[in-house]
């Protein structure tokens, strides 16, 4: 994944690539979006820390043009992020009672909903910031939110809270494992543990107040 995007780091592709991946992921939730995140700010540390040899001036500038690029990423991931949801969100509340019969076919995703929407209840929208990180979480709070017609005032501030969060935590893993470990297949590897391990704990968080009440 690093070789092919490679040549389209520093063009406009990478981010068309990135944002598509990222928009669709609320429908798909097993696209991914975060190694592709990962991978590219990766791969434009790399870069950077390459060209850091050359240098004084040219390291300073082009390490310069590198941050911006990496901020660019995390910009840009976080505004596909909330179209995504907003586009998942407009969609259920036009359609509502065809994607809840849609979402009661998964138990998977059946019962996610109903635990999201319970910790909805107790915890407000800070619950859609960790459903970002959730497994399939995006997609159900998204969809739930549009369902249960709450109103944009409601969803979208926390949605944006959300893809910042999660864009930001996603480059940060590329970026920092590219400029210390370079761009070998032990930086990504890595950073999309640490991506994994950040969800699985935003699940368990989330399932951890209906396992007290349980008690």
């Amino acid at each position: 994944m690093l070789e092919d995007l490679g040549p389209l780091t520093g063009t406009p592709w990478v981010y068309v690539i990135v944002s598509i991946s990222i928009v669709l992921d609320v429908f798909v939730p097993i696209l991914p979006s975060g190694v592709l995140v990962i991978a590219a700010a990766t791969t434009a540390a790399g870069s950077g820390t390459a060209a850091d040899t050359v240098g004084d001036v040219a390291s300073s500038v082009h390490g310069g043009s590198h941050v911006a690029e990496v901020f660019s990423l995390a910009l840009c991931a976080a505004t596909a992020s909330v179209l995504g949801d907003m586009v998942a969100y407009r969609l259920a509340w036009r359609g509502g009672d065809r994607f809840d019969r849609a979402i009661g076919r998964s138990r998977r995703l059946a019962a996610a909903q109903q635990r999201l929407g319970a910790a909805l209840t107790r915890g407000g929208g800070g619950i859609v910031v960790l459903a970002r990180f959730a497994p399939a979480g995006r997609s159900v709070v998204s969809l739930g939110a549009g369902v249960a017609h709450r109103t944009v005032r409601e969803f979208l501030p926390w949605s944006a809270l959300a893809g910042l969060a999660w864009a930001a935590y996603s480059v940060s893993l590329g970026y920092f494992g590219g400029h210390w470990l370079g761009t070998s297949w032990v930086s990504p590897a890595l950073s999309v543990v640490a991506l994994v391990a950040a969800g699985s704990a935003a699940a368990f968080l989330i399932r951890r107040p209906e396992r007290r009440t349980a008690h």
